[in-house]
């Protein structure tokens, strides 16, 4: 066996080359003017220009933006009316606590208890374990109770 005596087992196959001169003239083929007859022509998709129309929204989802915060931790909140109405003087208040009164529904180990300065309170309550708001940390003091801070 030869160099030059070995053949191809492939088809070669002719990619005619249009509008290159030749025997093909005017529109070589390509029945039409313009940019669809320009070498590498690609038409723009209608769907990207109905894109392009749509509002950029901040915030959360797809298009969320880097001022969002990924680190909050949630809260779930409690009034103070809510620990008048539950809780008898002299008792502490924890998120245990609150879970057992039903006053909280689930404690995640992301998730925190906030005591909130809505309503009034009158009875003397220790609370501990909880963020407190300015509010409500004011309203337990006037009432002769005391706040741990987290």
């Amino acid at each position: 066996m030869q160099l030059n005596t070995l053949t191809s087992t492939r088809i070669a196959k002719n990619v005619r080359r249009v509008g290159r001169g030749g025997k093909r003239g005017k529109t070589s083929g390509r029945g039409t003017k313009g940019q669809k007859a320009r070498a590498g022509h690609r038409i723009r998709p209608e769907i990207r220009d109905m894109i392009k129309k749509l509002p950029k929204r901040r915030g959360h989802g797809k298009n969320r933006a880097r001022t969002v915060r990924i680190d909050r931790k949630p809260f779930a909140s409690v009034n103070l009316t809510a620990l008048e109405a539950h809780f008898a003087a002299g008792d502490t208040v924890t998120p245990r606590a609150l879970m057992e009164k039903g006053l909280v529904r689930t404690l995640r180990a992301t998730q925190g208890v906030k005591v909130l300065g809505t309503g009034s309170l009158s009875k003397k309550l220790t609370v501990s374990g909880c963020a407190v708001s300015t509010a409500a940390a004011k309203a337990i003091e006037a009432a002769g109770g005391e706040v741990s801070h987290v």
